[in-house]
This record gives structure tokens, sequence and C-alpha cells, in this order.
């Protein structure tokens, strides 16, 4: 046999060809999907880069849109665009399907989109405190950081 399937991704590989399922692009993740969800994936990052600075790269199975961290993410589904958006809160919504905490400051919350038109607010908005909320986030950690080695040089001096 000249090659084989990867068990992971389903991607056929050649023998003796290099492979990482977890290393991918934009364009490998959104090639296969209709007409309808490429609009909305197209929407979402136009959105998006409105925003600002920040890097947007795949990983895995997901488009990760981040500054220093990642604000948020989208996963392409068969039949939907599933939107995961990290924030101070957990939205109480009909467009989000579940949210979770995933740290002492942060919420995913889990949308499922599946048109163009789903692209606008309260989503851009949630989006845009999303990228915000990220630079907070990092600012609050320095100061905390800050404070701790200030504490930390008051106890040695004490000594």
């Amino acid at each position: 046999m000249p090659g084989r399937e990867c068990y992971h991704c389903q991607q056929w590989i050649e023998q003796g060809e290099a492979h990482n399922c977890w290393t991918t692009t934009e364009a490998a993740l959104t090639q296969d999907l209709p007409d309808d969800l490429r609009d909305a994936w197209e929407r979402i990052r136009e959105t998006a880069l409105e925003f600002g600075d920040q890097r947007i790269y795949a990983s895995g199975t997901a488009i990760m849109f981040a500054r220093q961290t990642c604000y948020f993410f989208v996963r392409p589904r068969r039949s939907h665009l599933q939107v995961c958006v990290f924030l101070g809160r957990a939205i109480r919504a009909p467009q989000v399907r579940r949210a979770e905490r995933r740290s002492t400051t942060k919420f995913v919350n889990i949308l499922h989109i599946t048109h163009r038109d789903e692209v606008e607010a309260p989503i851009t908005e949630w989006l845009r405190e999303a990228y915000e909320l990220s630079d907070q986030l990092i600012a609050r950690g320095r100061s905390s950081k800050s404070k701790r080695t200030r504490k930390t040089r008051r106890r040695s001096k004490r000594r």
C-alpha cells in the first residue's frame, strides 16, 4: 500500500510523507463549506478584522482569533459554524447554545451560526466585547503580578 489515511483527520498521507494533523490552514478548514456558511464565515472574519490588530490562525479543527490570548474561535462544521466567544460573563440569549466557565475570569459562550444574516448585533457586539476584554485581562494580570512582586520584596526586606 503506497500510503495511509490518518485516523484523526481522514487525510490521505503518501508513504514517507511527514504528517501532523494538528497543522492546518484557514483555507483547508473552510474549503468544503456550503455557500451560506462560507458567506457567514467571511462576514465573521471581516467583522473581526475591523476591531484592530490581532492574529488569525488555524489550529487543529478551529480558526483562532487572538491578541495576546485567544478571544474567540470558529469551528467550521457541515451544518453550522460553531463560534466560541470568551467573555467575562455568561450570555443568556437565544443565539447562545451554552455557556461554560473556563477560568476565574472567563466564560466561553458557544453559538451556532448557519447564515450570513446572523452575523450582526448582538453577535458582533459580543465579539467586540471579547476583543476589548482581552486587553483588560492582560492589564489586570500585569498589575496583580507587579503587586505580588512588591509584596514579595517587602517580605524579603523584613527578614
